[in-house]
């Protein structure tokens, strides 16, 4: 199942749940705007090349929509509109007055010079820039972009609308970018981990742990837990997997990983099959690269008692029911990793102020939304007598359809 059936697969069962009228439901799922255009450029030896440009704005009724912009070769529509919509819930889900939306390039930036990278994201603005705004749709980095990506944008953007740095989040520091930025999601997912734990009576101190993914939100979220006491014992990022039963030295990981660019050849841990660090014994896995890495081939082997999802969609239906029937707890994306857009929120907000907060005061509100957050999904479980997906997700979507009711656009 793909991530777009997937997502309305999850939006209808919540949808079932809160008894949503069918017209109501539809109007709900249909995006407000999809958007393609084409993008070509003049690359470096002077010959031209084109690339398709997306952005889905799905829905509105809660406030501007909210969403990354992601440079990869599989940037598709069904992909860019299932993120989309996820966005939607997941703003919601978090209490921020935002909608969502999702965009990208099919593109492989690894292929592309700085220059011609600069020049793709130029042009890809000129094609969208009365389409999104402050008020309007805000976009963030995703996989394969980045705070010199979102200066781009807010330069090209700021030719036809006037300087506007709360046009998009995740900006660098001196153009209006908020402290605590980099390490949010990561930071979220370390307090969403926290709440969870708390619940079932335990702290992450002592717990072993398995970080599938060392890219941003990993690599943070590793930190983080390590500094609260929490064992890393296996770690994977793209160049391989490690392993250390007694605990992976994560700041000397951190600086290998600095130098290498991977966490291959660290000669603190064994080297493994990266397939095999999903299924490694531990207390609790965070799957925080790609999506659809717990499949139906591989959940039945998972040791973990916790999941917790740093990544978009990481965990397929099948593999859901599988785990539900072993008595796996997982954390769903829309509350866990929702660290990420909820200091974007944050970085808006200064923005708009003209006054930028300190790095402390960054992360006490991040801790505040997160545990606000977990107490309300937990009072959606209880209402409809469900997990914690469906109760993140039967909490987004109740609020949305409150929103699109109280506006008169439901009837």
């Amino acid at each position: 199942m793909n991530a777009l059936a997937a997502t309305n697969r999850n939006f209808k069962l919540a949808s079932r749940l809160l008894g949503l009228d069918s017209k109501l439901e539809k109007s709900l799922l249909i995006p407000f705007r999809e958007i393609k255009v084409e993008c070509t450029i003049p690359k470096d030896d002077g010959t031209l090349a084109s690339f398709i440009g997306f952005r889905v704005q799905h829905d509105n009724a809660r406030g501007p929509m909210k969403g990354g912009i992601r440079y990869h070769p599989e940037v598709e529509p069904d992909e860019v509109n299932a993120l989309a919509q996820l966005m939607t819930w997941k703003t919601a889900v978090a209490k921020i007055p935002y909608g969502g939306a999702k965009g990208g390039i099919g593109c492989d930036p690894s292929e592309l010079s700085i220059s011609e990278l600069e020049r793709l994201t130029r042009v890809f603005t000129q094609k969208i820039h009365d389409l999104i705004g402050i008020h309007t749709d805000v976009p963030a980095p995703d996989m394969g972009t980045g705070p010199q990506t979102m200066a781009w944008i807010l330069d090209e953007y700021s030719k036809f609308h006037g300087h506007s740095p709360a046009v998009v989040t995740g900006k660098p520091i001196d153009l209006g970018g908020s402290l605590g930025r980099d390490a949010a999601t990561g930071r979220g997912v370390l307090f969403a981990t926290e709440a969870l734990l708390n619940e079932h009576g335990k702290s992450i101190s002592g717990q072993r742990f398995v970080i599938q993914g060392f890219g941003n939100v990993g690599s943070w979220a590793a930190k983080l837990i390590n500094e609260k006491g929490g064992k890393i014992v296996a770690v994977s990022d793209v160049t391989g997997a490690i392993k250390n039963k007694n605990g992976i030295d994560i700041s000397g990981l951190l600086e290998h990983t600095e130098e290498n660019r991977g966490i291959k050849g660290f000669d603190g841990a064994d080297s493994i099959d990266p397939d095999s660090v999903l299924v490694e014994d531990c207390d609790v896995l965070v799957p925080a690269a790609l999506g659809g890495v717990i499949n139906r081939e591989n959940a039945n082997e998972i040791k973990a008692k916790f999941i917790i999802e740093g990544a978009n969609h990481p965990t397929d239906p099948e593999a859901d029911e599988i785990l539900r029937k072993k008595g796996v707890v997982i954390l769903p994306d829309i509350y866990a990793n929702s660290g990420g857009v909820t200091v974007s929120y944050f970085e808006w907000v200064q923005n708009i102020q003209g006054f930028m907060w300190e790095e402390e005061k960054v992360n006490k509100e991040l801790q505040n939304y997160m545990t606000r957050g977990f107490k309300d999904l937990k009072e959606m479980c209880k209402t409809h007598s469900c997990d914690l997906r469906m109760g993140a997700f039967t909490l987004g979507v109740n609020r949305v359809a409150q929103a699109t009711v109280i506006r008169g656009w439901g009837s």
